[in-house]
């Protein structure tokens, strides 16, 4: 059986960013369970903001092309994503919007989001941690995209105090939905291999 590989994209470019951190946490997370996995940062593919007329002039960014390529490397894909006024952020948004642009021949629009397994995180220094965001962005992968997107979720509240001086998460509570979230990514994308 092939190695399973998962892509952990974190929706935020702050420095410090607790959703950079909680990316990072899940990548250990995953290692541990012996799985090839690849963090990208979203800086390294910059997009222009979605436009048709811009699509229809100058064809699709070489950036989102390439992050369809990463995402189809992978059998499953972890977002974590900060919550912006009680929704997704434009760089998650605008990056889903141009890679579901993105088709190879004999492919339908987005058909890589509906040929892998999506986990979804936020992190948040409210009491919410993120709920918000993960609603939108669930509608987003499951009803926009057709992905499947897998029940479990991790909302790390008050992520100011969340982490130790190593990053890892210091409440045993958060390290087990953590963990559970990102078991249940394996378990659907080798489902789905």
């Amino acid at each position: 059986m092939a190695v399973l590989k998962i892509l952990v994209i974190p929706g935020s470019l702050r420095t410090g960013s607790f959703n950079a951190r909680l990316a990072a946490a899940a990548v250990k997370e995953l290692a541990l369970a012996n799985v090839d996995v690849t963090l990208i940062s979203l800086g390294d593919f910059p997009l222009p903001i979605y436009d048709g007329d811009l699509e229809e002039k100058s064809g699709i960014p070489k950036n989102a092309v390439d992050l369809k390529r990463m995402i189809e490397a992978h059998h499953g894909v972890l977002i974590v994503t900060p919550e912006y006024n009680s929704s997704v952020p434009p760089l998650v948004k605008n990056t889903i919007d141009w890679v579901t642009r993105v088709r190879d021949r004999n492919e339908t629009l987005g058909q890589v989001f509906r040929e892998r397994a999506f986990a979804i995180g936020a992190a948040s220094d409210g009491k919410f941690g993120g709920l918000r965001v993960l609603m939108a962005l669930r509608q987003i992968l499951a009803l926009g995209c057709g992905a499947t997107v897998i029940p479990r979720q991790i909302a790390l509240s008050f992520a100011g105090q969340a982490f130790d001086d190593m990053d890892r998460l210091k409440d045993q509570r958060d390290a087990d939905q953590l963990r559970s979230t990102v078991r249940q990514l394996i378990d659907v994308a080798q489902q789905m291999m």
